[in-house]
């Protein structure tokens, strides 16, 4: 990613700064079909927006508004409770999960890929190929916010990168990674989702979830009155990937019943091959869903799999994916055409209606925006407490959690203050995780690199 220009990222130091439009019907919990979408860039009234600039942490480690505090559950490296090994490193998506009487567990990925330094310890039971180095983690809090607990949830898997929880609250896991049996050391073939259960993982083991598909999986959110699971598919070489949902067999039925099977479809919207090439935000298209040929990409990735004459339609890194407002939000992180993109974006995000079965843009990022303004190359994202929306970064420079009120105001909520460069050549790790407490009153994410997960409690609105 090329770097973010200073002056961007100096308006956040100094204090809030917004987007415009109607994002408050997008992220507020309206119905479907009612948000105007926006566009970043437009100057916006004053307003009050968020907590106010962010004050530099003493200690170096993540700089927040005035009155909220940190603290850091777990550092890469650092002993495991459990005496399993070590901490992990590249600690990605992440879900909290109520665990009685004010207690939490976490379960953390850790996207490690055959060159990670710590890998996650192989356990029996819990491990799915030997060879592979990531996994998730489950951290198990008081109810003052202590670590009690921390252990290996799932091991032997690829690249563990985002996922998201089910209604019958486990976690899904999602392999970002396409290498099968036989390259990079691996044992068995990867691309595949896993459930892992945060109250007991050893009920759910580790067993993939064939019939999802297996591709470069990046997230997933389900449906919590239909069952059907949609999924992102984080593709940053042509052929870009694709937008799924998968229709199981036994819909809403608990731990374990995904792996009964069902079909995997994937959108197309007819006449458009790349969603990036839309950049009128509101724009509103009708869907049909299509058949994968083969799920399990025996032959062909799913992306270059023949989808019949009207083809398929493609986006450059979709990641972050989420349910609200009656139906599914999910990003584009950006999009370049000297990477074989078709037009070029910063990001983008989509909200599909599965009622009227219509595609709608709401929020595109530069580089019609004015670069003055933060927010490139979206990733993780999670609702707030006020009902806006919470977004990673990942892109270059700076890194910041940036927030998004119910009225369409972006303000800066946490920025990495670990510089992790070299003398002369700042650099920050990506957020990623962004998840809330069940009560609301604690926001936990990660710092990618170094591994950190922090617990950030304050005055939430």
């Amino acid at each position: 990613m090329p770097p973010i220009p200073l002056s961007r990222r100096s308006l956040l130091a100094a204090g809030s700064v917004a987007f415009t439009g109607a994002l408050g019907a997008l992220f507020a919990g309206a119905g479907p079909g009612t948000g105007a979408g926006t566009r970043a860039g437009a100057a916006a009234p004053a307003a009050a927006r968020g907590y106010g600039p962010l004050v530099a942490d003493p200690a170096g480690l993540l700089d927040l508004p005035a009155g909220f505090t940190y603290r850091v559950l777990s550092r890469a490296g650092d002993p495991l409770r459990s005496g399993e090994g070590t901490v992990p490193g590249n600690c990605d998506g992440m879900a909290a999960f109520g665990a009685g009487q004010g207690r939490v567990r976490l379960v953390r990925n850790h996207e490690n890929r055959t060159t990670a330094a710590l890998r996650v310890p192989p356990v029996d039971g819990l491990t799915y190929d030997p060879y592979a180095l990531g996994g998730c983690t489950l951290l198990d809090l008081d109810p003052a916010g202590r670590v009690t607990g921390e252990r290996v949830a799932l091991a032997g898997t690829a690249v563990n990168c985002a996922g998201g929880r089910t209604p019958w609250n486990t976690w899904l896991s999602c392999e970002e990674t396409e290498d099968r049996a036989g390259t990079a050391g691996y044992a068995r073939d990867h691309g595949y989702v896993f459930e892992v259960d945060p109250a007991d993982p050893r009920r759910s083991g580790a067993v993939p979830l064939t019939a999802m598909g297996r591709f470069a999986h990046e997230a997933v959110a389900v449906d919590p009155y239909l069952g059907v699971v949609y999924e992102t598919e984080d593709a940053f070489v042509e052929p870009f990937g694709l937008f799924y949902r998968f229709l199981p067999d036994r819909p809403l039925g608990g731990l374990g019943s995904l792996r009964a099977g069902g079909t995997l479809e994937a959108l197309r919207v007819p006449g458009l091959t790349n969603l990036a090439v839309v950049d009128e935000p509101g724009a509103r298209f009708p869907v049909e869903w299509v058949p994968v040929p083969d799920p399990s990409a025996s032959g062909t990735p799913i992306r270059l799999q023949d989808f019949g004459p009207g083809g398929i339609t493609h986006a450059q890194k979709l990641e972050g994916c989420y349910g609200g407002g009656g139906g599914v939000y999910f990003v584009s992180s950006y999009s370049r055409t000297r990477e074989g993109s078709p037009a070029d974006h910063n990001g983008q995000v989509w909200f599909y209606d599965p009622l009227r079965a219509r595609l709608r843009l709401d929020v595109v990022f530069g580089p019609a925006a004015d670069v003055r303004l933060p927010g490139d190359s979206p990733d993780n994202i999670c609702l707030a407490p006020d009902g806006g929306l919470m977004v990673c970064e990942d892109g270059g420079g700076a890194q910041y959690v940036l927030g998004v009120t119910p009225g369409g105001e972006v303000y800066p909520m946490a920025r990495n203050a670990d510089d992790v460069g070299k003398p002369g050549a700042p650099e920050w790790g990506e957020f990623a995780g962004v998840t809330f407490s069940p009560d609301a009153r604690t926001m936990y994410v990660n710092a990618y690199t170094p591994g950190t997960t922090f617990a950030v409690t304050g005055p939430w609105h």
